[in-house]
């Protein structure tokens, strides 16, 4: 039902999505998006006088070689985006998963790729893992000393070292953010004008502003940006539309800017529990600013562009919460989607 996540990156992952210095919007430091091309290879023709080789045996590698590999991340089961770490703290990264294959993972290892390292080893072994099954693997880490946002880049390689798309991605990543814990008090989102949005489990509610007009803005630029590129304009789905709105007002009262909910819900739960039956999706996410600073944050940024100009959705619904005495301010989400 779902084939891939943006995780800031969930698609996404993705994706925001995501130094040395804090981004306004808290998804993406600036280390470059890296991705991995295979360089061409060429086989030269034999001389005419050589004889032709044996052809070899079948084998196990022959049979990989006609496997399509294909992996989506799940889930950040610890240290989702933006995690606040205290300088020189050990922590552990866990993903999850998804082998999208078609043949078994066997052999295979996720390795570090670019940006910043934080004491990560060159690679870890990925467990066994059958066609359709999820997997978690972990990789120890450590922050650096001093205040500031930190992305570091990994790549899935499979047995013989080749790295496997993440979704429409080369590479997924861990984010923190070395310094202070913020003190925050949960709350359940409740619109000024309507009733309340329940994704946090607290007693205490929060009063958040929305603005139709500026989740048009942000509809309007993410269609126009499509157009340029020559690709259709995406339809605004009502379902979509709930879910990215729940999203910006849970990260809104709860001074949060992630793709996990504060209830712990992935976007692929949300989408799903207003009604949307994916096939593939992507989310976007943003704190701070008018619509235009966070589309102009988002196009240059790979992993946002990216998502905007994805060929494997059809539709969006975009969110937009505001809160005054929360770290950011205004939290922008965007849902992408096809059925």
């Amino acid at each position: 039902m779902r084939a891939f996540v943006l995780i800031s990156f969930f698609t996404i992952l993705t994706l925001t999505s995501c130094s040395v210095s804090i981004s306004p919007n808290g998804i993406s430091p600036t280390p470059p998006f890296a991705t991995s091309t295979l360089p061409a290879t060429s086989t030269p023709f034999p001389h005419e006088d050589t004889p032709s080789p044996t052809a070899p045996t079948p084998t196990m590698n022959a049979t990989l070689a006609a496997c399509k590999e294909r992996a989506i991340v799940v889930q950040d089961v610890t240290i989702p985006d933006n995690t606040y770490v205290a300088p020189g703290t050990a922590f552990t990264k866990t993903w999850r998963f998804k082998n999208t294959s078609t043949c078994a993972w066997m052999g295979y290892t996720i390795a570090f790729a670019s940006g910043d390292r934080m004491g990560a080893p060159d690679s870890v072994p990925v467990p066994t893992t059958a066609s359709g099954a999820t997997v978690d693997v972990s990789v120890p880490l450590t922050a650096p000393a001093a205040y500031n946002a930190y992305a570091g880049y990994f790549v899935l390689d499979d047995q013989n070292g080749k790295s496997v798309s993440i979704g429409i991605y080369q590479n997924f990543w861990v984010k923190i953010v070395v310094g202070n814990v913020p003190s925050v008090t949960p709350g359940t989102a409740v619109p000024l004008s309507s009733t309340p949005v329940s994704q946090a489990n607290s007693s205490t509610s929060c009063k958040y502003t929305s603005s139709a007009s500026y989740v048009s803005q942000i509809e309007s630029l993410i269609n126009t940006a499509r157009t340029q590129a020559s690709l259709s304009k995406l339809s605004i789905n009502s379902q979509l539309t709930a879910a990215a709105q729940g999203h910006s007002a849970d990260m809104a009262c709860n001074s949060l800017l992630s793709h996990t909910g504060s209830d712990g819900s992935t976007i692929d739960q949300r989408i799903v529990a207003a009604g949307y039956n994916p096939v593939n999706y992507l989310e976007i996410i943003y704190g701070s600013g008018t619509p235009q600073e966070a589309f102009n944050w988002w196009m240059n940024d790979q992993v946002h562009h990216d998502a905007i100009i994805n060929t494997g959705v059809t539709e969006m619904g975009g969110g937009y919460a505001y809160v005054a005495s929360s770290t950011y301010g205004s939290y922008y989400t965007v849902d992408f989607g096809s059925e």
